[in-house]
């Protein structure tokens, strides 16, 4: 299993990608080569590239260009009744008293999605399983306010249940590969496994098999940005593979002054794999400031970055009393719907048509039983979907009451006031709120592969990670920093005894 290590902004996938192309121009029969990703979002990219360079269909010629689980999944060849599903874990719930709330997880793009468990003592049991340690270890270096009774108790009612109906679960898939491995494992001519920082020593154990049944095995990853401990990555077991490797060396991304600051907290890292890479030319800016107010957001792309999710809520209040759109972990600042509504009404005003959708988000925040609607007319019938409608018609035919002297805010009378002061400082700012976002909020993890020209990254740190500095929280501002294209600004923290210091 030959390493190679992709510092930031050094296009590690895209260098797996490239001998992708070069064994497909080569003649290596794409179906014969694996491309294993962390998440299905790089999965599919790296399958979409694949399929459109040489005119592939994604599904039947790449077969194996997806992750883990999915790869697991299908060559197990599990169907969907096999699996844990709502109904499973809510019976569960009541026989052992505990309610496991419950969330979907796709499995890459196959059709049967797994539902899995976010109880805390459910992803304590799968955090052992996929670490390959005793549950009461992890139990004891966890911070789980049960006591260990109940997580026994738990741990066994959940595995009775599982063998009682004949299920599995998201770890189970994971688990009969590896022990069935000379069975399930394809043969390939050429395997790539990329984030190989951030696989559990479960996921180790499939990437070991794998590289058994291929003909060449690359593992790409990067050290110095394995900040998913927490979640069983062993970042140590990649340091440590006895084979050859390759450092990317020139970063396509990071600027000479950014560069500096990177390096100094990479040093600090006490086990890590030495490697030097070049920055870009271009010299940037590493700016201290002491509030968020201190710089222009009026332009450019930005990402406001901090360890932890609490302390981005007084930069998003700033930001909507400025008047400015963005996203926070994922989320818009104004939802979809209000925005369709809004730039929907005012398309009618303007006497353009709409499409139902829109319409019906206009009719969702205005009062019915006649006050803007007449009664019977909330609701669009589906005979209505693929039909257009300008404000003559809605008026006559679909009882609206309102008219076009009414801008947005008279018209959309249940428009929360919150929202529709957000919006006017968002229009006096001419932002088109139904855009992009080019001002991101987002923890350190939330932001890992992303990068912005401007990066803002707070220094506070967590009563938790207070307590585990060390190498795991180097490596997590080490990804803040290195998400800059251009300029860093380093906000000075509240309390420097509760900060990481750069």
């Amino acid at each position: 299993m030959f390493r190679i290590f992709g510092p930031p902004g050094t296009g590690k996938t895209t260098t797996l990608l490239n001998m992708v192309d070069t064994a497909i121009q080569g003649g290596t029969e794409p179906s014969n080569i694996a491309f294993l990703a962390f998440t299905r979002k790089a999965a599919y990219e790296a399958k979409e590239r694949a399929a459109r360079r040489f005119d592939l269909n994604p599904d039947k010629d790449l077969p194996y260009f997806r992750t883990l689980h999915s790869l697991a999944y299908m060559m197990l060849g599990i169907k969907e009744n096999q699996l844990m599903q709502r109904e499973h874990f809510d019976e569960l719930s009541n026989k052992i008293g505990i309610v496991l709330t419950i969330r979907s997880a796709a499995l890459d793009d196959d059709d049967v999605g797994l539902i899995t468990s976010d109880h805390p003592i459910i992803g304590l049991i799968n955090l052992s399983r996929l670490k390959k340690t005793s549950l009461r270890t992890e139990y004891n270096c966890s911070s789980l306010e049960e006591d260990w009774m109940t997580v026994d108790y738990v741990n066994r009612a959940y595995h009775d249940y599982k063998n009682a109906h004949g299920l599995i679960d998201y770890t189970d898939m994971l688990v009969e590969f590896v022990d069935n491995a000379i069975n399930y494992c394809p043969e390939f001519d050429l395997c790539f496994m990329d984030e190989a920082q951030d696989l559990s020593p479960l996921q180790w154990d499939i990437a070991h098999a794998l590289d058994k049944r291929a003909k060449s095995m690359y593992a790409a990853g990067d050290d110095d940005q394995a900040i998913y401990k927490w979640a069983g990555a062993d970042v140590d077991h990649f340091i440590g593979l006895p084979s050859g490797s390759e450092v990317l060396e020139q970063s396509y991304r990071i600027p000479a002054e950014v560069h500096k600051v990177a390096e100094s907290i990479s040093t600090r890292i006490q086990n890590r794999f030495p490697k030097k890479y070049l920055p870009r030319k271009e010299t940037g800016k590493v700016q201290r400031i002491y509030s968020v107010s201190e710089v222009d957001m009026s332009e450019g792309d930005w990402l406001v970055l901090a360890q932890a999710n609490y302390m981005l809520s007084s930069v998003a209040t700033q930001l909507k009393y400025d008047g400015y759109l963005f996203e926070r972990n994922g989320h818009r600042s104004i939802s979809e719907k209000i925005s369709t509504a809004v730039n929907g009404w005012e398309r009618l005003r303007k006497g353009h048509q709409i499409d139902c959708d829109t319409a019906q988000a206009i009719y969702d925040y205005m009062t019915g039983n006649g006050v803007r609607i007449a009664r019977g007319f909330k609701r669009f019938s589906v005979h209505d979907k693929d039909k257009v409608f300008d404000l003559p018609t809605l008026q006559l035919q679909y009882g609206l009451g309102a008219n076009d002297t009414m801008i947005w805010h008279e018209a959309m009378d249940k428009l929360p006031m919150v929202d529709q002061i957000y919006i006017t400082s968002l229009l006096r700012r001419k932002e088109k709120f139904n855009a992009v976002p080019r001002i991101k909020l987002s923890t350190i993890h939330g932001a890992k592969g992303g990068e912005a020209d401007n990066v803002v990254l707070f220094t506070d740190l967590t009563t938790a990670a207070l307590k585990e500095r060390g190498d795991d929280i180097h490596r997590v501002f080490y990804v803040g920093v290195t998400r800059t294209r251009q300029n860093l600004y380093i906000v000075e923290p509240e309390d420097v005894t509760r900060s990481y210091i750069i």
